[in-house]
């Protein structure tokens, strides 16, 4: 449950990061941070290195890169944290196409809840005229579910020294692409205006996203993992949105439509149906009823 406290407050300190950087360029100095202390003292895994390069493109590069632009043009921020849950049915269709993973009734039916219930945000946006933003989370989704085949593919023995070797990838694409979309203008602008009150919330912003979202939040959950079963482990994520749109709702004075928060809820249930074994999935939707 801390896990997803951190998790959740992480959408609120993107949103503040964006308030200064660039998206891109935040995304670029994101993982940049983490790479050079990684690449000094934290040993590489012994996995192929296609599946390293492909996880750090999909999770890394592709899925905050769309996430923080689409932050950054008009996603509001809660529901950012509900739309970025597409992964899990989106990874589960990849696993079934990709890697030939047999589709259940039950995983079938999740995924139909969750895509209906995403139908239904994007409409209610598209009535706003605020529809790109949803697609662009939608393929940031979809990007950390290709990141998941890939890290799925690779069988790490320690799966947060392969999550933070991931790290190593997305700094040049995505200082590449901030060079060409934003201009070395922006970026410089950003990094000249620091010593700003816009420039400290910034910094703390992004302080926060990297020691605990990713440092801290990644390192207690990678232990989690590790030391109990996925099925029991991996509902509390469900939480995450909860958090972040009720953060968003109390400090930024966000307030989503009726059918958002219901289509949300219909989204939630999808991927936790699609996601939990069978045999666990009376007991965790208890466990899971009674943290929320």
């Amino acid at each position: 449950m801390f896990v997803a406290v951190l998790w959740g407050c992480n959408f609120l300190a993107v949103h503040y990061a964006l308030g200064h950087f660039p998206p891109l360029f935040t995304g670029a100095l994101r993982f940049l941070v983490i790479a050079i202390p990684t690449v000094l003292f934290v040993p590489r895994p012994k996995v192929k290195l296609r599946w390293l390069i492909g996880f750090g493109l999909g999770f890394g590069t592709g899925q905050f890169a769309l996430l923080f632009i689409a932050m950054n043009i008009g996603m509001p921020t809660g529901l950012a944290s509900l739309v970025l849950q597409a992964s899990a049915p989106f990874t589960v269709l990849l696993g079934s196409v990709l890697l030939r993973e047999r589709l259940s009734p039950r995983q079938l039916a999740g995924i139909v809840l969750a895509v209906g219930g995403m139908a239904v945000i994007a409409w209610h946006q598209a009535e706003h005229a605020v529809l790109l933003p949803v697609v662009l989370t939608l393929l940031a989704a979809l990007s950390w579910a290709v990141g998941n085949i890939c890290a799925r593919q690779a069988r790490a023995e320690n799966g947060l020294h392969f999550t933070l070797w991931m790290s190593v990838v997305p700094p040049l694409p995505m200082f590449l692409l901030s060079l060409v979309f934003e201009g070395p203008a922006a970026d410089w602008h950003a990094l000249a205006t620091l010593n700003t009150t816009g420039g400290w919330i910034g910094i703390a912003g992004f302080a926060y996203i990297v020691v605990f979202g990713t440092l801290v939040g990644s390192g207690i959950w990678t232990t989690l993992m590790r030391r109990h079963p996925a099925g029991v482990v991996a509902p509390f994520s469900l939480l995450v949105p909860v958090v972040g749109m009720s953060a968003s709702f109390l400090l930024l004075a966000e307030r989503p439509a009726l059918v958002e928060v219901l289509a949300g809820l219909v989204v939630v249930g999808g991927v936790l149906l699609g996601s939990l074994p069978k045999r666990q999935r009376s007991a965790d939707v208890a466990l899971a009823a009674s943290s929320s």
